[in-house]
């Protein structure tokens, strides 16, 4: 006698085609205790469609029952090349602001990737000029996705030479000191933009400020607007400092 290898429960607790018949998932579960069940089982599919036919078969045992065919469409496409290893290019401008200095101050960003652009900027009650502006190259680097190939321009001195002439990695080797006396200044910034600097390719190139230059000009105005702004976030790192003033 042929093993009963298939289960077709048209009436049940959960009608459709099974292939066991004890267990949790078996067709004894579907039918034992409901009234009026309408099942059946079969050796093959074939014998199964054979009474199906008879009976009238359900919609919902139609896709269980079709017969499987190799699939012969195309191939899917390769997927697209991944961006990590074809680095996109991305132009970043920041600026760094602080009335008074120290004071209010603010950042502002713009980055260019092909024809978008898109602006970022935020204000801190009381902060520097130079921190601001290391905090508008790290908050530029964070927004990018994955990594890119920068070219990143700034009107610091003090932040494209802490980066292209290695000072800033000089001062974290030396336990951020500039010398044996002196410590350096804005290590927690530093710190986190060198970090960055090595998930992404990026070039310091600096630009003179206050010259006319479209994307600097405009970088400028996003900081300073920030630093004017009412809501206006902490800068925790100065102001816990012993003096900060």
């Amino acid at each position: 006698m042929a093993k009963k290898a298939i289960y077709i429960v048209i009436r049940g607790k959960k009608p459709g085609l099974y292939t066991a018949w004890f267990g949790p998932e078996g067709a004894a579960e579907q039918v034992q205790g409901y009234a009026g069940a309408l099942y059946k089982a079969f050796s093959t599919k074939e014998e199964a469609q054979v009474w199906l036919d008879q009976v009238g078969q359900p919609d919902f045992l139609k896709e269980q029952m079709r017969p499987h065919r190799p699939d012969k469409r195309s191939p899917p496409r390769p997927a697209p090349e991944n961006p990590k290893n074809n680095l996109t290019e991305v132009t970043l401008y920041t600026d760094g602001a602080a009335l008074k200095n120290p004071g209010p101050g603010g950042y502002g960003v713009v980055l260019i990737h092909n024809q978008t652009e898109k602006e970022l900027s935020a204000g801190y009650r009381l902060t520097t000029n130079n921190r601001m502006e290391l905090l508008a190259c790290i908050q530029g680097l964070k927004a990018l996705k994955f990594r890119c190939r920068v070219t990143l321009f700034s009107d610091s001195k003090y932040v494209v030479n802490g980066i292209e002439k290695g000072w800033a990695k000089r001062w974290k080797k030396k336990g951020w000191m500039r010398d044996d006396l002196h410590p350096a200044k804005n290590s927690d910034l530093w710190q986190e933009l060198l970090a960055l600097c090595q998930k992404q390719t990026v070039s310091f190139r600096w630009v003179r400020g206050h010259a006319g230059h479209t994307h600097n000009e405009r970088c400028d105005q996003l900081a300073t607007r920030a630093a004017s702004g009412k809501k206006l976030l902490t800068d925790c790192v100065y102001e816990s400092q012993p003096d900060p003033e």
